[in-house]
């Protein structure tokens, strides 16, 4: 029989490359909850404030026309028809309701309201020094909407302090439905009659994300931040790089390369939504802890400028605007954007837009920023995920290693104590079985001595 050879050198390779390949494959892919545990510090609330004096003509009662009518009720009281004083409110409130011009009017003195109103979204950390990407309609709105904003918020504190003026002046109590009559009667004077005007308009930018206490606790902290660079809202590239206060050890994510995610693939979005932000019924300190939703991509379509857009179906809210969407490895792949909207004018579930991170390359390139996972992160995610597998002397010994370098990490405390407290009830894995990546080390191993033996078996020679 003949004997064939095979090079020692190529089978090593072979092997080798195996090896690796495994071990990398196994690697990449994160749960999850390995996702959200990894990627949750870097992920921020922006908040962008807009304050104004806003200046309105004072408003004044025609006491005559209003003493008119007041005689006109108490005539048809006279005339043997009872009216309750509920009724004689209500024929009041409506006379007014439909003849304003007649009961108001403008006087030379101004009122002057300061008003604030706050843009709320996501953003998350890209570079450990305190570089933040986000969404430019956050901290970039025109100044059309600026002003409707400030005068309906300007409108609402003066209508109420009108309405409580009322109150205490005729010494009564309005119903909800009275007021709402008020509401409407005062918005017409206001539209008509009076002029309002808009002076200081200041802007102010904001960063909050959460931090350990000393105490081993979660608080917020909240840092002011400015624009490097940004580009335009929707229908423009919606990208913006904000730069605040850090020291290098700040929690990052770590930005994909700009391929383009594939349709199907498993999508990882994270946000502020308002609804769970604002509600009543959810504790402010808990507002700072980012949701996760889940879902894949739907779809790549392009803009109405041409460039590509991501369609996902994970569920996003307003308060969302410039958050990670992330891959199964928990890499950016792109930021949340915009919704569709139902016929209603609501947001249509599943239905939402993400820009790529290759138009967030473009802006960090223009501006000279390098995208850098911080050392701190590489630590704590490479310990999230020895904790999630059970390795806990692994992780322990990272956890603190991220502790001496930055003991405010947010969540760093928590894994800490639970690891700590898992090794005492002897919950360690690596006590009792043999680690995941020496186990497929080992197995292939075996395979390489089986193959080995079968080649010389078959006369086939390995030759250096």
């Amino acid at each position: 029989m003949k004997t064939q050879t095979l090079n020692l050198g190529v089978f090593i390779t072979v092997l080798l490359i195996l090896i690796a390949g495994s071990l990398i494959s196994g690697a990449q892919q994160l749960t999850a909850v390995q996702n959200y545990g990894v990627n949750r510090p870097g992920v921020v609330m922006v908040r962008t404030v807009f304050s104004a004096d806003v200046y309105i003509n004072k408003m004044q009662l025609d006491s005559r026309h209003f003493n008119h009518l007041v005689d006109s009720i108490q005539k048809v009281d006279s005339s043997g028809v009872i009216y309750t004083a509920e009724e004689k409110l209500n024929i009041v409130l409506e006379e007014i309701n439909s003849h304003p011009n007649l009961f108001f009017k403008a006087s030379m003195d101004y009122i002057k309201e300061p008003e604030e109103i706050t843009s709320s979204g996501t953003g998350f950390l890209i570079t450990g020094d305190g570089y933040v990407a986000t969404n430019c309609h956050l901290i970039d709105r025109d100044n059309a909407f600026i002003r409707r904003q400030f005068f309906l918020s300007a409108f609402q504190q003066i209508t109420d302090a009108n309405i409580s003026a009322l109150e205490n002046a005729w010494a009564i109590r309005f119903s909800e439905q009275q007021k709402s009559i008020l509401n409407n009667t005062y918005a017409s004077v206001y539209a008509r009659l009076f002029s309002m005007a808009l002076y200081d308009l200041t802007k102010d930018i904001y960063i909050e994300y959460s931090v350990d206490t000393d105490s081993g606790k979660t608080s917020s902290i909240k840092k002011s931040a400015h624009v490097i660079i940004k580009g335009q809202p929707m229908p423009g590239k919606d990208i913006a790089i904000l730069k605040m206060d850090g020291d290098s050890t700040l929690p990052t994510l770590t930005i994909a390369q700009d391929e383009l995610p594939k349709v199907g693939e498993q999508l990882f979005v994270y946000g502020f939504p308002g609804p769970v932000t604002n509600n009543n019924y959810v504790s402010t300190e808990s507002a700072i802890e980012p949701t996760l939703t889940t879902g894949i991509v739907s779809a790549i379509k392009n803009s109405v400028a041409g460039w590509p857009l991501i369609q996902m179906d994970a569920n996003i809210n307003r308060g969302s605007s410039g958050g990670p969407v992330c891959d199964e490895k928990g890499e950016v792949v792109g930021l949340t954007t915009f919704g569709s909207l139902e016929n209603s004018g609501g947001l249509a579930a599943g239905l939402n837009f993400a820009i790529p991170v290759s138009i967030l390359e473009e802006y960090l390139d223009s501006a000279g920023v390098s995208a850098n996972p911080s050392e701190t992160s590489k630590l704590f995610g490479d310990a999230v995920v020895f904790y999630d597998r059970g390795f806990y002397r692994d992780a322990l010994v990272k956890f603190k290693t991220v502790n001496e370098l930055n003991n405010r990490f947010p969540g760093l405390a928590f894994y800490i104590k639970d690891t700590e407290k898992r090794l005492r009830l002897n919950d360690e894995k690596k006590a009792s079985m043999i680690r995941v990546d020496l186990l497929v080390f080992g197995l292939l191993l075996f395979g390489a001595i089986v193959l080995f033996r079968y080649l010389r078996k078959k006369g086939i020679k390995l030759k250096a």
